[in-house]
């Protein structure tokens, strides 16, 4: 019997901010309120929600960007909020991947520069620039190598962001909104090979999205509304 390997581990989950109201003192504002959540390894999980639900607050905690206001969270087992901001970090190195809506690529950069910088900040050894571009082939961009990303379309930009995000191959990967910022027909190029991706490396994929078609393609769909989470039931 195959065992199962639990990545994150979510028990009790809240967030708060402080929220400046208008002639008021300072106030209470509650994101998140008691979340559970359990994702084991190898498995796509999607979060949708409306604008300003907390998706992205949610996964910024997930990842240890951010700690909660109570509850805990539990990423490759360690307590992350027993660790400081460096120890998180630390733990992220070489086993954790993202990709964003705005690629957060470097623009004074070409495509392979980008791709190597995980190669050269991780515990890496061998050919670094044959990894890196080993990795731009799997996404198709070989030929665009030592082309600055600023030259390069919205579609291959992301494409250059997946590429980043996979060099290393991450036991996680972190996506919020990856096709947010592409057209339609782009945007179901990028989400294919985002998921080929992810099968071919058995990665733990946490995807962050509005678009539900992208969120049906993923093991378990989660919906986040009025702070709390609520499993969506998935098609055969």
């Amino acid at each position: 019997m195959t065992e199962t390997k639990t990545v994150i581990a979510v028990s009790h989950l809240q967030k708060q901010v402080l929220a400046a109201a208008a002639n008021k003192d300072k106030e209470t504002l509650s994101i998140l309120s008691d979340i559970n959540l359990t994702i084991v390894a190898g498995t796509s999980v999607a979060i949708t929600g409306a604008s300003g639900s907390g998706k992205s607050t949610l996964l910024g905690l997930l990842a240890g960007l951010d700690l909660p206001s109570a509850g805990q969270i539990a990423l490759f087992g360690q307590d992350l909020t027993q660790l400081s901001e460096d120890q998180r970090a630390a733990l992220r190195l070489g086993k954790v991947g993202f990709v964003f809506q705005s690629f957060h690529l470097l623009e004074h950069l070409t495509a392979l520069e980008n791709v190597l910088l995980p190669l050269e900040l991780g515990r890496n050894s061998g050919d670094l620039k044959q990894a890196a571009l080993a990795a731009l082939e799997q996404v198709g961009l070989s030929s665009r190598a030592q082309q600055l990303v600023t030259k390069l379309s919205g579609g291959e930009q992301q494409r250059v962001a997946l590429a980043r995000a996979f060099v290393t191959q991450p036991q996680l990967l972190f996506a919020d909104e990856p096709t947010g910022n592409l057209d339609r027909h782009t945007g179901q190029e990028v989400s294919a090979l985002l998921f080929r991706l992810q099968r071919d490396y058995q990665t733990t994929l946490v995807l962050v999205t509005h678009d539900e078609s992208l969120a049906a393609q993923c093991d378990y769909w989660y919906r986040l509304a009025e702070g709390r989470l609520q499993r969506q039931e998935q098609s055969a």
